[in-house]
């Protein structure tokens, strides 16, 4: 595995099957919100996925881990990120199991066809507001901020490439809960599973975790809260439990 580690990159340990994902500090960099995704979706054994802005690869890499199903794809638009991902996936060894697609997002159903997988997650751009940004090529700025694509692109191409009844899986902010539905039911994927994310057990919500179901029927469970600190630093047990912590 020498040279699949370039100078300046890091190995992160992901405390799964022994995976490791290369991973640069000055780029962007993976957050808690695409592994609580990670935890929140699932893949049933047979189904394949596609992951939308897949960044370096943290989502395919952690659902394969997680999941019985038969194949992972992860579409990037960063040229660096994509390489960075396709060592990572060779890193641990999982060629057979994922590819990492260079392209937009706005032609995925072009790339892939349509109707083609049963489950598609995205950690989407979180913020519609890019003015005054210093540089908006930026691989930080791309990763969160709608530049490139968005929300309607996302949701969009969600939708076209899902079979009927195929599943999707967000995260993204509470602010725009209306927004994502609005969204999502715009292209019939119907809203059925969500979940709040919370820093602190006495502080207002900062994620929402959001399934749907192409052409699903109109049902949404709201799960239990989910709180990320105990305390400065400390961890509650289910996130100790997400990151296999214990």
């Amino acid at each position: 595995m020498e040279g699949l580690v370039h100078q300046g990159e890091r190995l992160d340990d992901l405390q799964i099957n022994g995976y490791k994902i290369i991973q640069h500090p000055d780029k962007f960099c993976f957050g808690m919100d695409a592994v609580l995704l990670s935890a929140f979706a699932y893949v049933k054994e047979g189904e394949k996925a596609i992951d939308l802005g897949t960044g370096t690869g943290i989502l395919p890499i952690l659902l394969e881990a997680k999941n019985k199903g038969a194949h992972y794809t992860g579409l990037e638009i960063q040229p660096e990120s994509v390489e960075m991902a396709r060592r990572s996936v060779l890193y641990n060894n999982l060629q057979d199991k994922i590819d990492i697609i260079e392209g937009d997002i706005k032609e995925s159903s072009s790339i892939f066809g349509k109707a083609v997988v049963e489950v598609v997650t995205s950690n989407p751009p979180y913020m519609t507001n890019h003015h005054g940004l210093k540089n908006p090529s930026d691989a930080k700025a791309i990763a969160r901020h709608e530049i490139l694509c968005s929300l309607d692109d996302v949701v969009r191409e969600t939708a076209a490439v899902l079979k009927p009844r195929g599943r999707c899986y967000f995260v993204h902010r509470p602010s725009r809960i209306v927004e994502i539905f609005e969204t999502m039911r715009k292209y019939k994927l119907e809203p059925k599973r969500m979940r709040l994310v919370y820093p602190y057990v006495d502080k207002a919500p900062n994620m929402v975790l959001i399934e749907g179901v192409r052409g699903g029927g109109q049902q949404l469970t709201v799960e239990s809260p989910l709180v990320v600190y105990e305390t400065p630093g400390k961890y509650t047990n289910e996130i100790l439990e997400i990151y296999d912590m214990h």
